[in-house]
């Protein structure tokens, strides 16, 4: 990217749509248990590859400020610092780590290839998991056996589709030029 003050600010703007888009992504969810099924892993994958890893992983970071403040924000239409401690706070401090981790996979090039962006956001799923199920084995005082039943296995399908989706978007938005710091 340019260091110039107008680069600098198009990064912003980007990192900004991304927070937003990933709390309208909090609004389209199938209530299925204790975490609900939400398109919010597809905008925080689609952060990480689209911004890179700071740029994500920072929208993630203003998007869960916003909730914690008082915005309607999270999965369906919660709020507060006491839901970001709650059950599913774990998955809101694993997308971070998820974005960056999908962000990674632009560090080369800004066309990321299905191969690199497969396998780091494998690893991105893996983190959101890992982190998300212990927080609901603690806040809910269930054992690892039933947080894996409850906070991981209903999900893997659901969101292996949204990772092939959010690298297909990126990789569609990187062939006509639209990605920050691309000409």
């Amino acid at each position: 990217m340019r260091n110039n003050s107008l680069a600098d600010l198009h990064g912003l703007v980007w990192t900004s749509l991304m927070a937003a888009a990933i709390g309208a992504g909090a609004f389209l969810i199938v209530p299925i248990g204790p975490v609900p099924v939400s398109m919010q892993p597809f905008f925080v994958f689609l952060a990480g590859f689209v911004l890179g890893p700071k740029r994500g992983a920072m929208a993630v970071g203003l998007y869960i400020l916003a909730g914690t403040i008082g915005l309607p924000i999270f999965a369906g239409g919660k709020s507060g610092f006491g839901h970001l401690l709650g059950p599913t706070g774990g998955y809101l401090f694993g997308f971070v780590v998820s974005a960056w981790l999908c962000g990674k996979a632009r560090m080369e090039s800004t066309k990321i290839g299905w191969s690199a962006g497969l396998g780091f956001g494998g690893a991105a799923l893996l983190a959101v998991y890992a982190i998300g199920a212990a927080w609901l084995k603690f806040t809910l005082s269930i054992s690892w056996h039933k947080a894996w039943l409850l906070g991981v296995v209903p999900f893997i399908p659901w969101d292996g589709l949204k990772l092939v989706a959010a690298l297909m978007c990126s990789r569609y938005l990187a062939r006509f030029g639209l990605l920050p710091g691309q000409r």
